[in-house]
């Protein structure tokens, strides 16, 4: 057995779990310092990137530029267009791809990376505007941008001090507050949110409505008022969704009569069959309307004050069933 593998054998789990224990607080540690330390600095590049008519070009090498490439990405679907670019590429030919209008934001745990000093100098050639987010305002790569937004940890969570640990984290949450910062200002929604994530199952939840996935027309159980239960059965059962709608001679909901009320009565009453329908239904049914998100209507079903139900009733503006949405025809059309 290796050196390392006994001392790994010899650790019981609670002193493994202290060790990630420690990483985690001593990171949370330093982005609660990150977040005290901000200044105008934070807001001038917030501004900077509002402002951008170009693209927001991101940029680092290792674990920055992973950094960047999430960023980019975060960017990009909160709708403000970004692009990574790979600081080494960018002087074998990637540089085409940059524009006046266009802005640098270069990362960097030590703001010495040659490369990433040498693109944004480049950049600032093209007449780019260039912000530098390093671990030091007197680096050389925040002396070379125009904006300097300082991401500074103390260590590294890496008992070593080595391996760029809380500082990537804090250069992701940095990434992340100018992405909410815009998120804000631009005034962007959830329906912008869904349009650039359309295939996603967070930007199907956000478009598709009740309407879409409700049971109508011929689907929709519906009895009359006039009705006992014995008459109204058949409705519940072939129309297979577990109730039916109760409304009154002008069409107009009256209430809901479910298999769980089907059963109490006749568990309660040898008469039950006779009964008439208003009886044995719920007078105070939950209604949505077709244009509320298929979303909201689980989180209704779900969290209901009265208790969870899997069964809602359509209705129009006067108060007429127009169709049903089973709990299922939400789950099918994958929105969770």
């Amino acid at each position: 057995m290796s050196a390392a593998a006994a001392r790994a054998a010899a650790a019981d789990d609670r002193a493994v779990i202290e060790l990630g224990a420690a990483a985690l607080a001593q990171e949370s540690a330093a982005l609660a310092e990150l977040g005290r330390s901000l200044d105008v600095r934070f807001a001038a590049v917030v501004r900077e990137l509002l402002d951008c008519r170009g693209m927001v070009l991101l940029t680092g090498i290792g674990k920055s530029g992973l950094v960047a490439r999430k960023l980019a990405a975060t960017l990009t679907s909160t709708g403000t267009p970004s692009h990574f670019i790979h600081p080494v590429e960018a002087a074998h030919g990637d540089l085409g791809i940059v524009r006046e209008a266009d802005i640098l934001l270069a990362i960097s745990r030590s703001g010495n990376n040659p490369e990433v000093i040498s693109l944004a100098e480049r950049c600032r050639q093209f007449g780019m505007r260039t912000i530098a987010m390093t671990g030091s305002g007197d680096s050389p790569l925040a002396q070379v941008c125009h904006l300097d937004l300082p991401t500074p940890v103390e260590r590294e969570a890496c008992p070593l001090d080595l391996t760029p640990t809380t500082s990537a984290v804090a250069a992701m949450a940095m990434g992340d507050a100018l992405v909410v910062a815009l998120i804000k200002l631009r005034g962007f929604q959830a329906e912008d949110f869904a349009m650039f994530h359309p295939s996603g199952v967070l930007g199907r939840s956000l478009l598709v409505r009740v309407g879409e996935v409700m049971h109508t027309g011929k689907e929709l159980p519906v009895v009359r008022t006039g009705m006992n239960l014995r008459e109204c059965l058949p409705e519940i059962v072939d129309k297979r969704l577990g109730g039916t709608c109760v409304v009154d001679g002008e069409g107009l909901l009256c209430g809901i009569c479910v298999d769980g009320d089907v059963k109490r009565v006749l568990l309660a009453r040898e008469d039950a069959l006779d009964l008439p329908i208003t009886e044995v239904m719920n007078s105070a049914p939950t209604t949505v309307d077709a244009d509320m998100l298929a979303l909201s209507a689980l989180r209704i079903m779900e969290h209901r004050p009265e208790g969870a139900v899997t069964l809602l009733i359509v209705t129009d503006g006067e108060g007429r069933p127009v169709g049903l949405l089973h709990i299922h025809d939400v789950l099918k059309a994958g929105l969770l």
